[in-house]
């Protein structure tokens, strides 16, 4: 009866005594699971697919023998300070024409990572053999003309759910701080072999929570005395800081959005089953996502391109091309705006139509569309049932004491809570997830991409599967970062950052920097 008023249901006395054995008997099926070593990879017989049955995807591919990437006019600038704030792409045009070696590159990023973190708390490890051997390789290879692409010899860093041999896994929990897994993840393997240079395992929010971990909370670079926001808290932190010129991030609800929009730093979320999770901790099988962020939008894409695509071991990931095309015209990709999101008061809505100006100023004429607001978003109901089966090893090895945050808004009483989730109640909403897609699919019926402000459709498109791009939008009155968002069809990244590229470059908010980590100190 207790339980009941837990669930929201009532029966009768003579129901509860029909239904007590039957339920009495689950217990031991439950007891028969919970004997069972399930490691956090397996997942669930099905996979989410955010294509509705019937439906085919068509996207746009680079035209044979189009540039892959844009080669900008670089010098080498005179102090560290401004090599550190250069995008990807102009330190691979240094790297490319030898003007700047990846072991330079290399050790200025192991200095400011070493010298920033006790303000940021941003590093969990740091990984120097590899990296000194993966740039002197690099170095090499280059010299002898044999140039892999723009992301030879740049450094990077990684969120630290994704497995690297030789260094430890951390979760962002103390009770994995020295576990080494032996396995690499696949977006390191793809990174290796592109020629990037894995410099450092980067913080984030204890088991994909929030900013703090079991050394203390990640900073913001902007204001060091406020959270960085999570849970790709030290990814956001160290491209923010200009500590690393990319980082590799994940989010399974906000968890690139928001510290892309807490640091002032480009953050790119793909499209669900973009990009494969092996080797990577899993939160939530049907919502997981592995992205970029980088200093502007054409580096994310880049990135992307390095790591998308199927390996065989994530049965989530689609088989749906993607290419960078960096010379399409704006003219070939039709546009719209979140109008309701534009409209209704809110906290940053000056500088959001301030945004809306700056991309019909491009030549662009953007159509207002309109998004299901109307049906419920479980998608924190979602999250924390798929989180509460996934994570359930720390619960029943380790015990949810052995957590760092203990407050109602950690794990622990997360977990328990949702404990008391009915199944049922997780399958309808699942089921009004089916609606939202049928519904989102309408909305690309009009356009290829629509902009929004960053924070008024996460849950709806994080649950339909949709990418999206988080880019700067200037500073508040009290000098932070603010952001605006492009979202794109399914599968759609290229057109997305095509039209978010082309507006970044007319405003250049994500030319600015936080002042006390710019400096060439």
């Amino acid at each position: 009866k207790a339980a009941e008023a837990v669930v929201g249901v009532e029966y009768t006395d003579e129901q509860r005594e029909l239904m007590l054995e039957r339920i009495e008997s689950n217990l031991d099926s439950y007891d028969a699971i919970h004997n069972v070593d399930i490691p956090n990879e397996v997942a669930p017989p099905y996979q989410f697919n955010p294509v509705l049955a019937g439906r085919t995807v068509t996207v746009h591919q680079r035209p044979a023998g189009a540039p892959t990437h844009t080669r900008p006019v670089v010098h080498r600038p005179d102090n560290d300070a401004d090599l550190a704030f250069l995008t990807v792409l102009e330190l691979a045009e240094l790297v490319r024409t030898r003007r700047v070696t990846s072991a330079e590159l290399t050790e200025l990023c192991l200095r400011r990572l070493e010298r920033h973190d006790p303000e940021l708390r941003c590093v969990v490890n740091l990984t120097p053999e590899r990296a000194r051997r993966h740039a002197a390789a690099a170095d090499r290879e280059i010299a002898a003309g044999k140039y892999r692409g723009p992301l030879h010899g740049i450094p990077y860093g990684v969120k630290d759910m994704l497995a690297v041999p030789g260094y430890p896994t951390t979760w962002g929990a103390a009770v994995y701080a020295d576990r080494v897994l032996d396995q690499t993840a696949t977006v390191i393997e793809r990174l290796d072999a592109a020629g990037a240079v894995l410099v450092a395992k980067l913080s984030m929010g204890e088991l994909g929570l929030n900013d703090t971990w079991y050394r203390g909370q990640t900073m913001n670079p902007w204001k060091p005395d406020q959270g960085a926001s999570g849970s790709s808290s030290g990814s956001a932190a160290a491209v923010s800081a200009g500590l690393v010129p990319f980082a590799i991030a994940e989010e399974t609800m906000g968890s690139i959005i928001g510290p892309a929009t807490r640091t002032g730093v480009t953050g790119l979320r793909p499209s669900f089953g973009r990009v494969s999770r092996y080797g990577a901790m899993t939160m939530c099988w049907s919502l997981d996502k592995l992205g970029p962020m980088a200093r502007d939008v054409e580096d994310c894409a880049v990135v992307l391109e390095a790591i998308a695509g199927p390996d065989g071991k994530d049965a989530s990931v689609t088989h749906i091309p993607y290419t960078w095309d960096p010379a399409r015209p704006l003219s070939a990709i039709r546009v719209g705006y979140f109008s309701w999101a534009f409209d209704a008061p809110h906290e940053t809505q000056a500088r959001d139509q301030a945004a809306l100006h700056a991309l019909q100023s491009l030549g662009v004429t953007p159509v207002p569309v309109e998004l299901p607001t109307d049906l419920p978003v479980n998608a924190a109901l979602i999250v924390r049932v798929e989180a509460a089966a996934s994570l359930d090893e720390v619960a029943r090895v380790h015990g949810l004491d052995s957590l760092a945050v203990q407050d109602g808004n950690g794990w622990p009483t997360i977990m328990r809570s949702d404990q008391f989730v009915p199944a049922v109640e997780y399958l309808q909403a699942m089921r009004i997830r089916t609606l939202l897609m049928q519904r989102m699919e309408e909305v690309f019926q009009h356009v290829d991409v629509f902009m929004t402000p960053t924070f008024g459709v996460l849950p709806i498109t994080d649950l339909t599967g949709y990418p999206c791009v988080v880019v700067p939008n200037g500073l508040t009155a009290d000098g932070l970062p603010e952001s605006i968002s492009f979202i794109g069809r399914l599968y759609g990244e290229s057109a997305m950052c095509t039209v978010a590229r082309a507006w970044q470059e007319a405003t250049g908010f994500h030319r600015l920097r936080p002042t006390a980590f710019a400096n060439n100190h």
